[in-house]
């Protein structure tokens, strides 16, 4: 994998917000994050991304430790903070200008619950052990999915979570349909790296919304 490949893995592709790309698995730089918080930040999303629902879903206590990995613009991550005021939200990126614009956005909003983790491509780098991964749009990226996880659940306390957020095989919005990956694959996946699924919601419209211990 190369560079820009990295970077595609941990952060929300453009595709995350409703644009279409005619690539079976682009490449993209995540420089400049100012201009992509209008991709990844776009109101019009809410109405399909559903995060209000998405947080309440996950049940989470008031003290939880969550890493929102692949934070980009911190779209999950400044809400998860806004939820979560006795809690603590690291929001993990790899790409150098996310990280800095999300220590930035942080400390602009005022979120002191909220630390920019830079990660590396293996590993979140996490500060401290979390309660629940958060990984949107982000699945479909990982190349090594199976050793990944296995790293992953180092960072994670005991019965800790992993909440994966993908897209459908049928959903309109999204990469195209040979870039996806399909929930029963995912399972089988998290399966073989020691991971059991613990739940499933089935209301986001384009995308399958699994959860892991």
């Amino acid at each position: 994998m190369n560079k820009l490949f990295f970077a595609a893995v941990f952060l929300l592709a453009p595709i995350a917000a409703g644009a279409q790309t005619t690539q079976p698995h682009a490449h993209h730089s995540f420089a400049g994050a100012e201009q992509w918080a209008h991709v990844f930040d776009d109101p019009k999303r809410d109405a399909w991304q559903k995060p209000h629902e998405v947080i309440q879903a996950l049940d989470l206590k008031p003290d939880a430790v969550v890493a929102d990995i692949g934070a980009g613009t911190g779209y999950f991550s400044v809400r998860l903070a806004n939820m979560l005021p006795q809690g603590k939200v690291y929001a993990v990126d790899i790409e150098p200008d996310m990280v800095k614009y999300l220590a930035e956005r942080a400390k602009r909003e005022k979120r002191d619950n909220m630390i920019a983790v830079a990660a590396a491509p293996d590993d979140p780098r996490l500060p401290g052990k979390a309660d629940l991964a958060l990984m949107v749009d982000v699945y479909h990226h990982v190349d090594d999915r199976e050793r990944y996880f296995r790293n992953l659940r180092g960072a994670l306390k005991p019965g800790g979570r992993v909440a994966i957020i993908d897209f459908r095989m049928n959903a309109r919005e999204g990469p195209p349909r040979a870039a996806r990956v399909p929930p029963k694959r995912v399972i089988a996946e998290m399966k073989s790296a020691g991971y059991a699924l613990a739940g499933e919601q089935d209301f986001l419209p384009n995308q399958y919304f699994l959860i892991f211990k």
